[in-house]
């Protein structure tokens, strides 16, 4: 049996896999062209006034490109986009390499086919031990209703069931 006391990354990371988060691709039109990364630490912060929340890991090379270009979207994806969570996690890539997009009202790509999009400007950074805590001030938004979000659980992509088939299930 792991020791309760354990708090070794490895294990942390184990324990709190066991909590589902969607997935979302972090845009934005930098000096240098269009830039992302995948980001699951995605959350509504508050709604008055309409801030976000993400926490990018601090060894990241791309956010600090979005961090100086000062604006950036969230893409939230649908579940049939785990083609797309898995190239915007990889480094050193073009990550927009037969990637389709269209320009948010702040400019930057919104990935098409996304469930939902949110345009924002950076509001504040915080220390979060190994990540930055950013808070983001939202400027514009979007969202489908046609499609099922992409999660990240246990270290692997799922997607949610219907309630109707749940409800199915236990009769």
């Amino acid at each position: 049996m792991t020791e309760l006391s354990d708090l070794s990354p490895r294990r942390i990371r184990n324990v709190l896999g066991h909590f589902a988060t969607g997935l979302t691709v972090i845009t934005a039109a930098t000096e240098n062209g269009p830039a992302g990364f995948t980001c699951q630490s995605f959350a509504s912060l508050s709604l008055e006034p309409a801030l976000v929340t993400f926490s990018p890991a601090r060894t990241s090379s791309t956010w600090p490109l979005l961090r100086r270009a000062g604006r950036f979207t969230i893409n939230i994806l649908p579940a049939d986009h785990q083609h797309l969570a898995a190239q915007f996690a990889r480094s050193g890539a073009d990550k927009f390499a037969g990637v389709d997009y269209s320009p948010s009202p702040l400019g930057n790509p919104v990935l098409d086919g996304a469930l939902a999009w949110v345009d924002c400007e950076l509001h504040q950074e915080y220390d979060g031990g190994d990540h930055t805590i950013v808070v983001a001030a939202v400027r514009a938004l979007s969202a489908r209703s046609d499609v099922d979000p992409l999660l990240f659980f246990k270290g692997d992509y799922v997607s949610v069931q219907p309630r109707a088939k749940i409800l199915e299930g236990a009769a």
